[in-house]
This record gives C-alpha cells, structure tokens and sequence, in this order.
C-alpha cells in the first residue's frame, strides 16, 4: 500500500494541482472583494461569505485528498451505481427541494445547501466513459448512438424539472466529448446550424428587407438551408453536377423572385423559397431513388428537419420561454435594451469591469462591487470584480490561467491510455470550458444570462467541491495510467 502510494504522488500532474491552486486563491480574494461588508472585516468568520468560502475551499482540499488516495478503478466499477444513485438524487429534489428564487434544486442539510446537479456532472461524466469503453460499444451504431443520447439528456430532464435551465444546458458540453470519439461531424454542424436559425430566425424575424414584405429571418434562414443542402450533396456524394443544380437553380429563381418584388410587385419571397425547398427535397428523393443512396434520404431529413426547427424556434420562443427568458435573449441579441429590468445585471457588470481600467482600482477598493450595485456579485457575475479590482492586466491573467488548465486538461486525457481515462478527461475539460465561456460571456454581454458559476471563483461549497471532484478523479486516473 505504501509503495501504491508513494507511486501515485510520484506520476501526480502537479502543474495542473498548482494552476487550480493559484485559481482558488485568486477566487478566494475575489469573493473577499464582492462580498466585503464595512461591519464585518474579518474574512475568516464563519458568518461571512469569505469565512464561509474559506471552508469550503479546505473541505475542496481534503475531498481532492481523499480521492487521490483511492484506488482508481473503483471509477469505473462503481459508475453505474454513482450515476443512478445521482439520478435518483435529482428526481427526489423535484418534489423535496423548498422553492428558493422559482428553483427547487437546493437540499437543505442543517445549517448548510446542497445542489445536487453540480455533483451529477462528475457521475454523468464517470456513466459515459464507462459506457463507452465497454467492448460492445461502437459509436457507429444507433443504439449505441442512443444510449449515450439517454445518459446525457436524462439529468438534462430532471435538471429542467427543478426548473434551473441553466445547469441543465451545461450537459450540452458532452456532446463534444462524442465528437471527439468518433461521432459524425455531421452531428456537431447539425448542432450550430439550430443554434444559426434560432439566433437568425428570432433577432430578424420581424425586420423587413428593402420591399417591405419579406422578412429577413425566414428569407435567410431559408436561403441557408437551401446552400448547405447543396454541400452537403457536394461533400458526402462527390456528384458536384447534382450539387450545383441544387444551388444554382433555386437561387437563381429566389433572386428574380427578390427582384421582381422589390421593382415591380411587393410580395413575400418567402413563399418562393418554400416552393424552391419542397422542389428540392423532392429532387433529393428523386436521386434516393434513382441512385439507390441512402445519404440523399439523409440530406433531404436534415431539410426537412431544418425547416420544421425554424418555425418550431420561434414557436417555443414566443409560446414556451417565460417572459423574463424572452427578454434576456432579447436583450443579448440586441432586439432589446432594458438597462433597469433584464439587462441590468449585465449593465452594472460592464461598468464595474470597463471601471477598472488597465490596472484596476485594488483590492477592496472598487466602487461598482463595495455598493452593490451588481446583483450575484461574489457568484455568477464574480468576474466583475476580478475586472473592477485587478483590471485587465488582472483579468488577462485569470483568462490565461484558465486558457492554460484547458490546455493542461486536454493534454492530460491525449495521453490515456485507455477509452476510460480519455472520455473522462474528456468530459472533464467540455464541461470547464463550457461553463467557464459562458460565464464570462454573460459578464461581457455576449452570452445570454443563465446563471452558472465560474469554476474556483463563484462563492458556493456545491459549485466548488463539484468542480474538486469532477477534477481530482482525473487527476487520480492519469496518475495511474
């Protein structure tokens, strides 16, 4: 045992233990910053929020401890167990968790919170690796294909169940995972050609183009479609004839459609494009047929498909958001500007960040943050405070850090040398880069508002010891690897 020991210390990746280390304590004095109350100027008394964090991160060390001195092949006998116990955690939360700001997610276990979704990452990310380096599996296969589809979406459900839309967006991050294990790229194009319509569809759908008639967002939408249509054809058949009929022709009769309507009689183009679409799924069924190849069946689903999703988009975006959801993509998408109501928080943010200038103002010393005036400061907005009081050479650096781990992490799961160790990993660095890209981009305004942490920064023991074991479990399987 001493010698398994001593060789666990010994091949320990150190230089990612110093980056989260240098991040923690860099997180600390951040939280020290955003929650400073002029009354209470000892940060280590338990009823701050500093004091509080400050347990946290050495509870974060001795779990990271505890792991590493385990032996890592109880990870992959006991992730099936971790993952339904977890399920299980979520499902009984929907009904038992009191209602704390529309969310029923926390547990309540005495004096402290837990949510356990930030804990159901790690499970979820210990159910995939297992699944997938079983010998059976081949990602190529539907059912295979399905499973994981099930192991990522089912805490995906339970999350929205609690109604934390935001948390549960993040399980999104594995199916990058996929990607990188074979899954077809056809896949992750599908992904951000539903992120374009939804973003055109929404942010245009009510702007006119120069006739006056048809809108830009359909009209774009549409026209996209119909090109990616084409190569798609280009790229998955080699026929680059079929592929230029499919683009050539249809863009040819929208543009004399475009034409006609905005110098002689004002019309919807729109429903030229329709026609043009239901023509060239027709012909791409035409060539199933004729050629007997299965992926012109395929490329005329994924038209269809296409189609259905953007009129769905706009549906779900009027029909199923609430109010206070449509506004925040409103105001991300610029359709909006509501500096008292859903963009203040991102408003204050800014100022409190553009405040700190290159320099920053110093520790303790920022106005925007010391007043409050940023609502969630010291948890999901607390990159404004590492900008008001560290500026940006501060920020840069914070950025850097997190630029190095990432990079770190996806060396560490390359050199697996097993399917296990390398989907963990794997997992481990989508859902870090997820979280912290969206974070600071809803800081900066680019991202919508949906409320998820900062890794090693954002005040909370849930956040932090999810983040700790998520981490140190990879830590302990490249140890052994």
């Amino acid at each position: 045992m001493d010698i398994r020991n001593v060789s666990v210390w010994s091949k320990l990746d150190w230089w990612t233990i110093a980056i989260v280390a240098t991040l923690l304590v860099m997180g600390w004095f951040s939280v020290c910053g955003a929650s400073y109350d002029f009354d209470k100027t000892n940060f280590f008394q338990f009823s701050t929020r500093a004091g509080k964090e400050f347990i946290w991160i050495l509870c974060s060390c001795a779990i990271g401890f505890i792991i590493l001195m385990l032996d890592d092949s109880l990870f992959d006998i006991f992730a099936f167990l971790i993952y339904a116990g977890m399920m299980g955690l979520l499902f009984i939360t929907i009904f038992i968790a009191p209602d704390v700001k529309g969310s029923h997610s926390w547990l309540v276990l005495g004096p402290i919170s837990i949510q356990p979704a930030e804990f159901a990452k790690f499970a979820t990310a210990l159910m995939l690796a297992k699944y997938m380096n079983s010998y059976s599996f081949n990602i190529k296969h539907n059912n295979c294909r399905i499973t994981l589809a099930a192991i990522i979406l089912t805490p995906m459900l339970l999350i929205i169940g609690e109604r934390e839309t935001g948390s549960a967006l993040v399980y999104l991050a594995f199916f990058l995972v996929l990607y990188r294990e074979g899954m077809p790229g056809a896949v992750l194009y599908g992904g951000f050609c539903a992120i374009l319509y939804f973003i055109v569809g929404i942010r245009f759908g009510s702007v006119m183009m120069n006739d006056g008639t048809t809108p830009i967002g359909e009209f774009v939408v549409l026209l996209f479609i119909i090109v990616s249509t084409a190569c798609m054809v280009y790229v998955y058949t080699k026929q680059h004839e079929k592929a230029r009929n499919i683009a050539i022709f249809p863009i040819l009769v929208i543009a004399i459609a475009y034409a006609i309507s905005s110098l002689f009689i004002s019309f919807n183009v729109v429903y030229v494009e329709w026609v043009v679409c239901i023509g060239t799924i027709g012909y791409l069924i035409f060539l199933w047929i004729y050629d007997r190849k299965i992926v012109y069946m395929w490329i005329a689903i994924f038209a269809i498909g296409s189609i259905g999703f953007l009129y769905s988009s706009n549906y779900v975006f009027n029909n199923i958001l609430e109010p206070h959801q449509q506004v925040r993509i409103k105001v991300v998408l610029g359709m909006e500007e509501d500096l008292t109501g859903a963009g203040y928080n991102v408003n204050q943010s800014k100022i409190a960040i553009g405040s700190g200038g290159i320099l920053g103002k110093g520790f303790l010393k920022g106005t925007q943050t010391k007043l409050k005036y940023v609502p969630e400061q010291d948890t999901d907005f607390i990159f404004c405070t590492v900008g008001e009081e560290q500026g940006f050479i501060g920020s840069s650096i914070v950025l850097l850090l997190f630029l190095i781990l990432i990079l770190r992490l996806i060396h560490l799961a390359e050199r697996q040398s097993t399917v296990f160790g390398r989907v963990y990993g794997y997992s481990v660095v989508s859902i870090f880069l997820f979280h912290i890209f969206i974070n600071i981009g809803m800081v900066l305004g680019v991202t919508p508002v949906i409320g998820i942490p900062l890794p090693f920064f954002s005040y909370g023991g849930s956040s932090l010891w999810g983040f700790t074991i998520l981490l140190f479990i990879f830590l302990r399987i490249d140890a052994n690897r």
